[in-house]
């Protein structure tokens, strides 16, 4: 009884977890790929007009914190407009982890 509890709850806990990388993806797709690209190379007309870096380049990955770019995401930054009224936190951590995930 206790191993199919224990089965469950792990159950749960990835499920969760493909469900945040699932929805991180979606509001990638969503809110940044036109200006950052679906890979993170800012390699799109708005991305080359604004300069965006790509987030697949270490030195760029290292140019900011988690919580730097939590805030950007929050409350905007240059042209990026700011999401912390359309997206919950949870969804802004998701964002973070899904641009560290295009470092090469």
């Amino acid at each position: 009884m206790k191993k199919q509890i224990l089965l469950i709850a792990a159950s749960m806990v990835w499920a969760a977890g493909n469900a945040l990388a699932a929805d991180a993806a979606e509001n990638w797709a969503k809110n940044c790929a036109s200006c950052h690209a679906k890979d993170g190379s800012g390699n799109t007309m708005m991305g080359k007009k604004s300069g965006v870096e790509s987030y697949a380049d270490p030195k760029v990955q290292a140019k900011f914190t988690d919580e730097e770019a939590f805030k950007s995401i929050s409350e905007g930054k240059g042209k990026m407009k700011a999401f912390k009224d359309k997206l919950t936190p949870e969804e802004i951590k998701a964002l973070v982890a899904h641009i560290r995930a295009f470092k090469k």
